[in-house]
């Protein structure tokens, strides 16, 4: 299980009626993947309690008087604590949820609010490396990128080459695994490749793979193994 730690939804609960409350409906969106814990949390204020609850469907639902309605096959609180001003929240399938924090004091409650989410499916992990690390000009070694999670529909991959220059290069339509990238080089010495952005069916996403190096030597010139002159002899 991945923890997310750094997607924080902040709500600051004031004290007014539910119904006040309820009208501006503020939900504030945040996107996660399949498999991250999510923290919730609102500013504490003294002498209040917080409950929570998860929402997978919400087509006619009352927040203010409707339970949360989220299966556990789909969305749970770890633990399965749902109390308190900080709550860990877990998807287990994509889709679009909504959760509610309800504060109360001395038993009555005091106001509520209401956010969404989006979870999408886990990003692949992208894994590069070279069927050959040391090759000859003239020849091809293939690069190799490896994939776990769901499949992309293309790859942007960025070679350095010696000279220094740099070129992104996008592979559509991938289909196996590993997915091999020919490389012919063109000049001589070191080369480096990285993945920098894998686009899904949900969108592109910004992402870097390990670095991988290949040297390139240049090819040997022709020469004569062994030369024979012959001897004169005279009489």
């Amino acid at each position: 299980m991945i923890r997310l730690k750094h997607i924080i939804i902040r709500l600051i609960l004031v004290v007014i009626p539910v119904l006040l409350a309820m009208a501006p409906a503020m939900a504030q969106t945040n996107n996660a993947y399949v498999g991250q814990s999510v923290e919730l949390s609102v500013v504490e204020i003294p002498g209040d309690t917080y409950t929570w609850e998860l929402y997978s469907d919400v087509s006619g639902i009352n927040f203010a008087t409707d339970p949360g309605n989220c299966p556990p096959t789909v969305g749970i609180f770890i633990g399965g604590i749902n109390a308190g001003p900080v709550v860990h929240a877990l998807w287990l399938s994509p889709g679009t949820y909504f959760y509610k924090v309800t504060s109360q004091r001395s038993g009555c409650s005091m106001n509520l609010k209401v956010g969404k989410i989006i979870i999408e499916n886990p990003l692949s992990a992208v894994a590069l490396s070279l069927s050959q690390t040391s090759i000859c000009m003239g020849q091809t070694a293939n690069l190799e990128a490896n994939f776990t999670g769901e499949v992309p529909e293309s790859i942007t991959y960025r070679i350095l080459s010696p000279d220094a220059t740099s070129q992104d290069i996008i592979i559509n339509n991938l289909s196996g695994n590993p997915w091999l990238i020919p490389f012919k080089p063109t000049i001589s010495g070191t080369y480096t490749f990285e993945i920098v952005s894998v686009t899904y069916a949900s969108g592109t996403k910004t992402t870097t793979s390990n670095i991988v190096t290949a040297t390139v030597n240049p090819k040997p010139g022709k020469s004569r193994i062994y030369q024979y002159d012959p001897v004169s002899k005279k009489k």
